[in-house]
């Protein structure tokens, strides 16, 4: 199974617009945004229209046409992120029902609930104490 990665690229496009925002180039185009993360700009405009919808970036129509942080990168963190592009467990349980005559099939669920549901606390505080600005700051280190 394939990692998803539309938390990395919603992250990544949110970083570029704000180091863009810092130099001073108050919006990027999708296409300038895909180049940074080397994809097509049709997954950044989907991407970006997400992150649009909850209210993390803003679009310009017409002249000067492109998108901008719709607040400090400080003040967007990676829960609100992860919220605007996934909002899906990271982890699932079976597709279907297990042998409920086995012992492990009848309480596997149940088991793995609560450690999945621990994991996930953890992951969601974890985002909500890091901001765009703290991986832009990262990004930039080396």
């Amino acid at each position: 199974m394939a990692a998803n990665s539309r938390l990395t690229i919603a992250t990544h496009a949110l970083a570029w617009l704000a180091l863009a925002q810092r130099r001073g180039q108050e919006v990027l185009t999708s296409e300038q945004v895909a180049a940074s993360v080397n994809t097509n700009p049709v997954i950044i405009r989907r991407s970006l229209g997400d992150l649009r919808r909850a209210g993390l970036v803003e679009v310009r129509h017409g002249a000067g046409a492109g998108w901008s942080l719709a607040r400090e990168p400080e003040a967007i963190t990676l829960l609100e992120v992860y919220d605007a592009v996934d909002a899906q467990p990271p982890f699932g349980l079976h597709r279907t029902e297990p042998n409920l005559e086995c012992p492990v099939g009848r309480g596997i669920r149940p088991a793995l609930n609560g450690v999945y549901g621990r994991v996930e606390r953890v992951m969601r505080q974890e985002l909500a104490g890091t901001s765009i600005a703290d991986v832009l700051r990262e990004t930039l280190a080396d």
